[in-house]
């Protein structure tokens, strides 16, 4: 073994094939960087370049490439709220407020420390790990892949906050989205509306760029403020990289924790990369101290995120070598890779290719620190990033995320759904609901439903006799449950209340917008509900349970929100009637409720009106409208800055996914009228 290693070590160091390995990184910080692209793009991207190139060279370009996307996926995640790729959505919750704190250098240094920790400590576990995971991968059936889910669910409390009856209302909404589309079991087409683009379920990347993206870029246009404020205008003056790495270096059993549960959880085929940053961050939320900072700018969750989402393609890789069972879309394209250069991954990965196992995992290891290297060396390049003009930033960064909303499926339905969640989004933030719940119920939704209708076949209600399903099920248990019993055991230690105070119901009279937008909620899952009653029983089983829990949670938030408890002192008045919960006027922001609402509106407005002037005109040139007179009208920059800007953005979009990434542009009616104009130009 020591042999095959050192041996893999000199093939993986020769220089040509490092040089072919850097090329392959920098594609890959590259494509991380753009919203909605990430390794599936670039291993089908480069896999027909690897024909004439030998085992050992294609494997430095492929995961040379695969390796550092979810490296770079983290500089739009941190500077501007927009998830590179849908694993960095969790490091949003902690990055994007460190940013806007002058912290940039800071989240960066801590960043990238934690990732390259966490990609060679995935790296080392593939190592090790294969022979000895061998028998515990294959034990795995869908009974234990069905309790992961639940366990996935279940972390819904934790990323809840002091909200988790909004958490729950969220999560079970998640799920319901999950479950648009033809049913896998009887081919029942639910909720889609006589809509084509639903039939193959949502796709997750538009609807996360919707819930996390729009509503941070909605709020730098409404404030009209960049990334961070005037007073944090130099964000090196405030942090550097190194103290960053000081960060992680600090929380070096944090980052061992969750770099092993990234690993972990990535060598289970079926558990994506969409759900281990969360259950890590989750993790680092229950068991570190001092946690009420978690989500506004804490460290430790970026720490927690990043290393987890690093380690896990160590972890992707083993049941793709070992079993040739790929744990996510990127690991089947990299199976077929193995197939065309001759390998094929099983018991020959471990005996006889022994030295390419361990190209793999040398090729893993330097990738990385290449990638760590790369991203440290320019963060000051990006930190400036968060000091660029409102209105230059928030046009080029809404181009973007449009074409990479695009490119989830190719469709205009990715574009309504991105505008539709994008508005969704921001009401849920400013009114206080948490988002993650929703992107974790739409991931495991599909998933938990596959499962279980799987294991009920197979074992019927033996499943839950499986040690291994009883131990998580247990565990999901505990973090439901534990902190309200902590809470209740904490009460019931603490002395009475003081003499002459005592706690009165609060009802509120009134209606408002928290209520109504909880309604709103209310009133979907009942629809959902009765339109899901006509269905076949396997049809409706999920969708009708996903609707309960709704309805359920949803009547109990209303309920909390319209009832609620106070403590008052003897002979203070009674203030019934009074709302509890913060009113809309009052947001950070710190805007008029008029004035916020007035640009809020405009800003969407500005959205729909590029997918009417797409329709019209097709999306590429609507994008160059959007850029243009946004910059010029809405944030008052010159005619010269606006179309320099415009222009400039507009061809690098062509190039990017025109060009490299051939991407089928949107039919437009110009096109229709004019197909010469069609064939010519390829945009319309």
């Amino acid at each position: 073994m020591l042999e095959a290693a050192v041996t893999a070590l000199g093939q993986v160091l020769d220089p040509a094939r490092l040089l072919i390995m850097l090329g392959g990184v920098l594609l890959g910080l590259a494509l991380g960087v753009v919203p909605g692209l990430g390794g599936i793009v670039g291993l089908a991207l480069l896999i027909p370049f690897t024909y004439h190139l030998d085992g050992y060279t294609a494997f430095a370009l492929l995961l040379g490439m695969a390796a550092v996307t979810t490296v770079s996926d983290f500089i739009p995640a941190v500077l501007f709220g927009v998830p590179g790729t849908v694993g960095a959505a969790a490091t949003v919750l902690d990055g994007h407020p460190l940013a806007k704190q002058g912290q940039v250098q800071r989240a960066f240094g801590a960043g990238y420390a934690s990732s390259l920790a966490g990609g060679v400590f995935g790296a080392l576990l593939l190592a090790v790990a294969i022979p000895v995971l061998r028998p515990i991968v294959l034990y795995l059936g869908s009974p234990e892949l069905l309790a992961f889910c639940i366990f996935g669910l279940s972390m819904v409390a934790v990323l809840s906050g002091n909200a988790p009856l909004k958490g729950l209302t969220v999560a079970s909404l998640g799920l319901m989205l999950s479950l648009i589309g033809s049913d896998p079991q009887t081919g029942t087409l639910r909720w889609t509306f006589g809509s084509l683009y639903l039939w193959d379920h949502l796709p997750l990347v538009p609807v996360t760029l919707g819930i996390f993206a729009l509503p941070e870029l909605a709020d730098m246009a409404i404030a009209r403020q960049g990334i961070i404020d005037l007073g944090a205008r130099n964000p090196a003056r405030k942090s550097s990289v190194w103290h960053g790495v000081a960060d992680a270096g600090r929380n070096w059993w944090l980052v061992l924790r969750c770099s092993g549960l990234g690993a972990l959880l990535g060598a289970v085929p079926g558990i994506g990369s969409a759900v281990i940053d969360w259950m890590a961050y989750a993790h680092a939320l229950r068991t570190e101290k001092n946690t009420e900072n978690f989500g506004k700018g804490d460290i430790r969750g970026l720490i927690a995120a990043e290393s987890s989402n690093n380690a896990k393609e160590g972890g992707h890789l083993i049941p793709t070598i070992a079993f040739g069972m790929p744990a996510g879309a990127s690991m089947a394209l990299l199976l077929s890779a193995f197939m065309m250069h001759g390998f094929t991954p099983g018991p020959e990965m471990l005996t006889k290719h022994l030295d390419v196992t361990y190209t793999i995992i040398w090729t893993l290891t330097i990738a990385h620190i290449m990638g760590a290297v790369i991203c440290l060396s320019a963060s000051g390049l990006f930190a400036r990033l968060a000091t660029v003009r409102v209105g230059v930033l928030v046009p080029l960064v809404l181009a973007i995320i449009f074409l990479g909303a695009f490119d989830g499926s190719q469709s205009w339905g990715d574009l309504y759904s991105m505008v539709i969640f994008g508005a969704v989004g921001w009401a849920m933030k400013q009114l206080g609901w948490p988002r993650p719940p929703l992107i974790l119920g739409l991931v495991l939704g599909s998933m938990f439903e596959r499962y279980y209708f799987i294991s009920n076949q197979i074992y019927g209600l033996r499943l839950f006799t499986r040690p291994v399903v009883a131990a998580v099920l247990l565990a999901a248990l505990w973090v439901i449950l534990g902190p309200s019993i902590k809470t209740f055991l904490r009460m019931s230690r603490q002395e009475t209340q003081p003499a002459g105070r005592r706690r009165i119901p609060v009802f509120i009279h009134r209606f408002d917008h928290h209520t109504a937008f909880t309604l709103m909620f209310i009133g979907i899952a009942a629809v959902a509900a009765w339109a899901a009653t006509a269905w076949d029983f396997d049809a409706k089983l999920m969708p009708l349970t996903a609707c309960c829990a709704a309805l359920c949670f949803g009547c109990l938030t209303l309920l909390q929100q319209m009832l609620s408890s106070r403590e008052i002192s003897a002979g203070e008045p009674d203030v019934r009637g009074m709302v509890d919960g913060p009113m809309l006027e009052a947001h950070a922001l710190d805007l008029p409720g008029p004035v916020l609402r007035r640009r809020a509106l405009r800003f969407f407005l500005w959205l729909a009106g590029v997918l009417g002037v797409a329709a019209l005109i097709g999306l590429l040139p609507a994008l160059f409208v959007l850029m243009l007179l946004l910059a010029r009208l809405e944030f008052d920059e010159s005619w010269r800055t606006s179309t320099i800007l415009s222009v400039g953005m507009t061809l690098a979009l062509w190039f990017v996914f025109g060009r490299i990434f051939a991407t089928p542009w949107p039919l437009s009616v110009a096109g229709d009228f004019a197909p010469y104009l069609r064939e010519v130009s390829g945009l319309l």
